[in-house]
């Protein structure tokens, strides 16, 4: 392939698989870390601690793309690599709850930061075109291949050491990150058309609110969150407390949502060559809502079965993909080149804040008064996401949206992107 010939894009990209892997083994560990120390309330605990990781994703994330142009980018990147594994690095020593608070508050404090900075950095290196959006498809396989095997890497490495071990991994992963960065030749950041901070940070939310599609992918991001949640916070207590489950049992449930996410992603580039975003999007949307009610109808029904369970996540993480997957090509075909950060890095919060408002509601709702009200509640907000995201995304406003031949004529030399944005 033409992109992995450029070195520069190759040793980042290596860089970004390689700490993907880390934070998929450090999500599987903290919720077992939870659960060793508080046992029951292991839900609460991780709904805290994921809801601190949405604060600082929300409230960093803009800043650091609005600063990202005055700073050396490489350095930055590497020190928070640096940053990310020694926190990772003292995960496994704590011995109270509030420990967890704080580490997760530093870790993703460098998150936040890292993310915005690395997708600003990707068009500077890669200044074709058609090579452009391979690498955002690049980087989408590599959530979704995250995603699929780092359970699993998980629940095999869990049949023969402690998960406090697999901090350790995590640790090693973002150094290695590091030095993946540090080969690298990453220029100076193009100047902002904004040049104040705020401007800056606040251009990429006025864009989503100005532009109808936009709008409709800032809907989709509850469905996501609502059914999202349920898998990454409860079933941790799910299946060791419902189901009677092993820590193995956990990682391999969390697979299973992996699975469906990694079939869906084999198939979906063939379907966005036929079909509109926004078709695939709002179908990933309506297999969201029917997950999270499955699992309503599975905990209240006490159908609490390995096999069942196990559909639903798998059916939540196809869902996930259609909804997700897309979402990158949208963003590119809404707003002009120099204003692509700016965008990745509003979505990048604003799917956040998404996550923000449904952590608490799996975590602590699903704690006190159980999974059946929590995700109820859940599913509530899955559907009211869904059907936002039909009203505000209008069915004629997915021309522009899909990523095969139809979608050259739009992207033809002389054609200004920023005035085909206008359109939407």
């Amino acid at each position: 392939m033409r992109l992995f010939a450029i070195r520069d894009y190759r040793h980042l990209f290596g860089a970004q698989v390689i700490a993907l892997f880390g934070t998929g083994l450090t999500t599987v560990a903290l919720g077992l870390l939870a659960y060793d120390l508080a046992g029951p309330r292991a839900g609460m605990v991780l709904g805290t601690a994921l809801t601190i990781k949405m604060v600082m994703y929300v409230v960093i994330a803009p800043l650091a793309a609005a600063c990202v142009d005055r700073l050396p980018r490489r350095t930055l990147l590497v020190l928070l690599d640096v940053v990310r594994g020694a926190v990772v690095l003292a995960l496994p020593l704590v011995t109270e709850v509030w420990h967890i608070y704080v580490l997760i508050g530093l870790l993703q404090s460098a998150s936040a930061a890292f993310t915005p900075t690395f997708q600003a950095v990707i068009p500077d290196i890669v200044a074709d075109e058609s090579d452009y959006t391979r690498a955002l498809s690049a980087s989408q396989v590599a959530y979704t291949m995250e995603s699929l095997l780092s359970p699993v890497l998980a629940a095999l490495a869990l049949t023969f050491m402690s998960f406090d071990r697999l901090f350790l991994g995590t640790s090693a992963g973002f150094l290695v990150s590091a030095l993946l960065v540090l080969s690298a030749r990453i220029p100076d950041a193009r100047p902002s058309a904004h040049t104040k901070a705020w401007d800056k940070a606040a251009a990429g939310i006025r864009t989503f609110l100005a532009t109808p599609r936009l709008r409709g992918v800032m809907a989709l991001n509850l469905v996501v969150a609502a059914a999202g949640s349920i898998v990454v916070v409860n079933t941790v207590n799910y299946v060791r407390d419902e189901l009677g489950g092993s820590q193995s049992d956990v990682a391999w449930m969390l697979a299973a949502s992996g699975t469906g996410t990694l079939v869906a992603a084999l198939v979906l580039p063939r379907v966005l060559d036929r079909t509109a975003a926004r078709t695939v999007m709002m179908t990933g949307a309506g297999v969201l809502v029917g997950g999270t009610t499955a699992a309503v109808t599975l905990i209240a029904a006490g159908l609490t079965t390995w096999t069942g369970t196990a559909i639903i996540w798998t059916v939540t993480g196809i869902g996930m993909a259609l909804v997700i997957t897309p979402t990158g090509k949208v963003l590119r075909d809404s707003v002009g080149r120099n204003a692509i950060p700016e965008a990745f890095a509003a979505q990048f919060s604003l799917s956040h804040l998404a996550w923000l408002i449904t952590y608490p509601v799996a975590g602590w709702l699903g704690t006190n008064a159980g999974f059946t009200l929590a995700w109820s509640v859940l599913a509530v907000l899955a559907g009211a996401g869904a059907t936002g995201a039909l009203l505000l995304w209008p069915r004629h406003d997915g021309r522009g949206t899909m990523t095969g031949p139809a979608a050259h004529a739009r992207h033809a030399p002389g054609t200004d992107r920023s005035t085909l944005a206008k359109a939407a």
